[in-house]
């Protein structure tokens, strides 16, 4: 299981939000180009990265600053919010971002998904993120009537191999991860499930490792201490470890 921590960007500055509540930002980091190679230093592979302006405003508005991240540091990088249309999926992949994820494209544009998964078969991911079980868009403003599994299993029949999941209660509040709609998810596709929201320990690290999880995104925990990543990889390292022997 990867470790990948998140950066988060809005007006510039690395912020974590509550909830996804814009109106909670606080800033947690001085530097995202700092924070990415400290990250590197403590042994990642992939770095999490979100614009949030544009998840907001529906376009690109923190992608230089993202490209001097990604120019800075040789870690992979997948990056969200505001991708809304094939020139910003081009954009961020022809400029060496590894992956690129979509998020409210995946309700109100289903087509521009099948295309970007089908000319970028390996580097699509789709972000679910879920109130109350029910699929949210806009950078979390709006709700649907979609329920995360029945948009998942949409996703996974257009082709796409990386699900982002998120249960917006628990997102910034330190709580543990929503295990039971993850392994609802992992249950119902066969996509490679990322877990988002609530990460908050040793413990939530080795619980989803044993799930089975491809990823854990960790973003406030990393900020205030909770998680150490040295530790986080070496833990998840270790669950793969015991279960390979078990095997």
């Amino acid at each position: 299981m990867f470790i990948i921590p998140a950066i988060d960007i809005k007006d510039g500055n690395c912020v974590r939000l509550y909830k996804g509540d814009y109106s909670t930002v606080h800033k947690v980091a001085e530097s995202a180009v700092d924070t990415a190679k400290k990250f590197e230093e403590d042994g990642v592979q992939w770095l999490h990265m979100v614009d949030l302006d544009g998840a907001k405003d529906g376009k690109r508005v923190n992608s230089e600053l993202i490209l001097s991240v990604r120019k800075s540091c040789k870690l992979r990088i997948e990056v969200g919010g505001g991708i809304r249309d094939m020139e910003s999926v081009d954009f961020y992949l022809e400029n060496g971002i590894d992956r690129v994820i979509l998020g409210s494209a995946a309700i109100k544009d289903p087509d521009f998904v099948k295309a970007a998964v089908k000319k970028y078969p390996d580097k699509i991911a789709v972000s679910i993120d879920a109130r109350d079980g029910m699929v949210s868009a806009e950078g979390w403003l709006d709700t649907s009537e979609i329920s995360f599994i029945e948009l998942a299993k949409e996703m996974e029949n257009i082709g796409v191999k990386y699900l982002i999941f998120t249960d917006i209660s628990k997102d910034g509040m330190l709580s543990g991860p929503n295990l039971p709609m993850l392994d609802e998810l992992k249950s119902a596709v066969k996509c490679n499930i990322i877990a988002s929201g609530g990460v908050s320990n040793l413990m939530d690290i080795v619980t989803l490792a044993r799930l089975d999880i491809y990823g854990a995104i960790s973003g406030k925990a990393v900020y205030t201490g909770g998680l150490d990543l040295k530790q986080a990889v070496a833990a998840a390292d270790a669950v793969e470890a015991a279960e390979a022997e078990e095997e």
